[in-house]
């Protein structure tokens, strides 16, 4: 045994390399000239020396397999039988090559009968990709244990790495080259050929874009001319859906996916309540096609669930086109224009060599039919010198020597039976020799010019296309950008309430009908006896609402992604729209159709920071950080500012600052802030902004409270300890909320075991600031007041 030394990673390197060629070359990808993996063209060709032809019965899926891995292809028999069922597959090949008998799988993933149960036959469009291959049109290799010899292509008539596409993962590079339409790639090779200097957006006028055999719409045309010109880019596709009624019916999903998971990821999504308004979804898929029909509730709108299954479900999905092939034994990526190059070259090459190959045997024919016409002509002399030869050699070598023939032509007259001899026959001989004349000339006028192949090309190109060419399946709609939801939707006014305890809701801003003064009022919503709404919002369906927690984040929602309810719902629970964490709330919802102005951020430990409100306009899902909190800290409201304002804290222990706006300078949005009161040991409840002769309404958690003007609280600088807005006594308890108020207002307070009171603000005691109040809500044991809020107008 010869040992030799060598470094180690040299060798790693060598035997990696010999191991990514021969998965390149050997497996993974397909090459140019047939469209073909070597295992898809040794099961062609194995079924083709079978005689397993069109017209021929089905045999078991098993003997073709055995004969593929026997003969050819040195790998496993679930390999072979894996790809045979693919060649039958109508949703997966655009034509498939492989007719089949049984089980063969399905759109749903079922995969299919084990071979024994299975049979197939080639199908008719097979016999153009074999067609001419015993005319020396290709080059044949030794097979695996050098016993036979197997094509390196197929002869292929069409181009069947455009018309069926490919896919497959090699050592560092892949390949996904989509399918088309036999028509169109025809169309694009003739008019390549009419005008070699035409370019990828001239092939477009004949070859529109893919065509997935299981149809669904191309979404842009962007993606697809990206890929034309460089040989990668990206298209989008969706299923086919119509609206009828309150029904989604599906017709045809996109390219290689799976109908049953399909369906799947919906009910889950309804589960999960991801997608709202389904109320059922049922598969009516039969033997004539597909059909998935989606229910939906009779509040939905079924344009806007549609679209919400576009963005999180395969009914849209997105095709990497990266059209890599062998050309030569390289792999190489091709553009559209090259890719049909390379097919015509070897077309060329293809015809060229058949041509030669049909005047060879013409010739050699000829040959033939001339030594019989000498025969023909001295027949007696002939047939005189053959009974006097001693034996055929003997004769074979006289006829040569006194008629001048070679031994083809001699052994021929030698073989000739008798009734060739009869005036028909002869006459057969000479018109058959008239034809191979005139035949071998038309092969010589043709291997003689260029143009004269080309014209074969394309004659043939027409009779495959009018042979098999159908219509396209995949519609190509030219839509750039993408349809949002918000494009589906009317803009109108409506009404968004956010309840203390986290419901939310929106309705139409109509359903509040306009009553004169002194009205009733009609009811908003129906809430839990222990909830209240909290804030009322009137904006549009358009509007970005920016939601403010507890935690410093902001989340953003379109108005009208909150869901609609009735005036008698009590609203989706808001931790089902945003992602809140344990223990996390809602501080303040703001409406934005333009980002202008500030924000002013209050937090429990008395820091108060002012951020433009442009530093909010990139919409992220699952939210941002909105201000940096300290450790124990918490974001307590949030107030929207065009500037100039005065700004009122007020702490739980009883106090109270008054500053100016002007005072917190504008910081951005990752900034802590400052401090806008001392709290000492105590923490701020809340904070409002404005001046005027108004009031200032306080609430303590055991039900006192007071109305105290504005003006009392004089003017100070930010971040002093403040002055005493209410006295807080261990009958008072602490302040839990301040608003501002005006006499025609009412307000509702709530316990913490329910208990709600509504009163107006005119019957509540106007006093001095440095006074206990007056008992607002009177409790039981152990209650006490949790929230506080404005009853807005119109509304019970």
């Amino acid at each position: 045994m010869d040992i030799k030394d060598k470094a180690i990673d040299n060798e790693l390197k060598e035997a990696y390399l010999d191991y990514s060629m021969s998965v390149i070359v050997g497996r993974a990808l397909p090459d140019i000239k047939d469209g073909l993996k070597p295992v898809h063209r040794r099961i062609l060709f194995s079924m083709n020396s079978l005689g397993l032809h069109p017209n021929k019965p089905f045999v078991k899926s098993a003997r073709i397999v055995g004969d593929v891995i026997g003969k050819y292809h040195p790998h496993g028999d679930t390999a072979a039988y894996d790809s045979l069922v693919r060649m039958t597959q109508s949703f997966s090949l655009r034509y498939p090559l492989v007719s089949g008998h049984g089980n063969f799988g399905s759109i749903d993933g079922f995969k299919a009968a084990a071979q024994r149960y299975t049979e197939a036959r080639l199908s008719k469009i097979s016999e153009e990709l074999l067609a001419d291959i015993d005319k020396d049109t290709i080059d044949f290799i030794p097979t695996f244990d050098g016993s036979m010899k197997e094509p390196v292509v197929l002869p292929a008539k069409f181009p069947g790495l455009l018309v069926n596409g490919a896919s497959g993962i090699a050592v560092g590079m892949a390949t996904n080259i989509p399918p088309h339409n036999m028509v169109e790639a025809c169309d694009a090779i003739i008019a390549y050929i009419d005008n070699p200097d035409i370019d990828y957006m001239g092939l477009m006028k004949h070859i529109r874009g893919p065509d997935f055999p299981t149809g669904g719409i191309i979404c842009g045309t962007a993606g697809i001319r990206q890929a034309y010109k460089t040989g990668r880019g990206k298209v989008v596709t969706r299923a086919k859906a119509d609206i009828v009624g309150n029904k989604i019916i599906v017709t045809e999903i996109s390219y290689q996916v799976n109908k049953s998971t399909l369906i799947e990821s919906i009910a889950d999504l309804v589960k999960d309540k991801r997608v709202e308004g389904i109320s059922n979804i049922r598969d009516d898929s039969d033997k004539t096609g597909l059909r998935i029909v989606i229910d939906c509730k009779n509040n939905a709108q079924p344009d806007i669930v549609l679209n919400q299954l576009y963005k999180h479900t395969s009914l849209q999905t997105s095709f990497g086109i990266i059209m890599l092939a062998l050309v030569d034994g390289q792999p190489k990526v091709l553009p559209l224009v090259d890719m049909l190059d390379e097919f015509l070259k070897f077309r060329v090459q293809v015809v060229t060599r058949r041509t030669q190959y049909d005047l060879r045997k013409a010739e050699e024919r000829m040959h033939v039919l001339e030594g019989l016409q000498i025969a023909l002509s001295n027949i007696d002399d002939v047939v005189k010198l053959i009974k006097a030869s001693h034996d055929a050699g003997t004769a074979k070598t006289e006829l040569m020597s006194v008629y001048n023939l070679s031994e083809i032509q001699a052994q021929s007259i030698l073989d000739m039976k008798l009734q060739r001899l009869t005036s028909l026959e002869t006459e057969k001989i000479n018109e058959e020799h008239k034809a191979l004349a005139v035949f071998a000339k038309e092969c010589r006028d043709i291997l003689a010019s260029h143009d004269k192949i080309l014209i074969i090309i394309k004659d043939e190109l027409v009779e495959i296309k009018n042979k098999y060419g159908d219509k396209r399946r995949s519609q190509i709609i030219e839509v750039e950008e993408e349809i949002t939801t918000e494009d589906l939707i009317e803009e109108e006014d409506v009404v968004v309430t956010l309840t203390h305890a986290g419901y939310v809701k929106r309705l139409p801003l109509e359903t509040y009908k306009a009553q004169k003064r002194g009205g009733k009022g009609i009811q908003a919503t129906k809430t839990k006896e222990e909830d209240f709404v909290e804030q009322v919002l009137i904006t549009k369906t358009h509007t970005n609402l920016l939601f403010f927690t507890s935690a410093g984040k902001v989340h953003w929602l379109k108005a009208y992604m909150v869901p609609e309810g009735s005036r008698y719902a009590k609203g989706t629970p808001i931790v089902n729209i945003i992602p809140l964490s344990k223990d996390e709330k809602v501080r303040s919802v703001i409406a934005v159709d333009e980002y202008r102005g500030y924000l002013l951020f209050f937090t429990k430990k008395g820091i108060v920071k002012k951020t433009s409100l442009r530093e909010y306009a990139n919409p992220r899902k699952g939210g941002i950080i909105a201000i940096n909190l300290r450790d124990d800290d918490d974001l307590v409201d949030v107030k929207h500012t065009r500037g100039g304002m005065q700004i009122l804290i007020a702490t739980k222990d009883g106090r109270a600052v008054r500053f100016q706006e002007g005072d917190v300078t504008a910081v951005g949005r990752n900034s802590i802030g400052v401090r806008g009161i001392n709290i000492k040991d105590s923490a701020v409840v809340g904070a409002i902004l404005g001046g005027g002769r108004r009031n200032v309404l306080t609430i303590t958690e055991k039900g006192y409270g007071k109305l105290t003007p504005l003006a009392d609280y004089r003017l100070i600088n930010r971040g002093g300890s403040g002055v005493i807005n209410i006295k807080i006594t261990e009958k008072s308890g602490h302040v839990i909320g301040i608003k501002y108020v005006d006499e025609t207002d009412e307000v509702m307070f709530i316990s913490k075991k329910g208990v709600m009171i509504r009163t107006p603000v005119k019957g509540i005691s106007v006093i001095g600031r440095n006074t206990q109040g007056v008992r607002l809500m009177r409790l039981n044991e152990g209650d006490s007041v949790v929230g506080l809020a404005s009853v807005p107008k119109d509304v019970e």
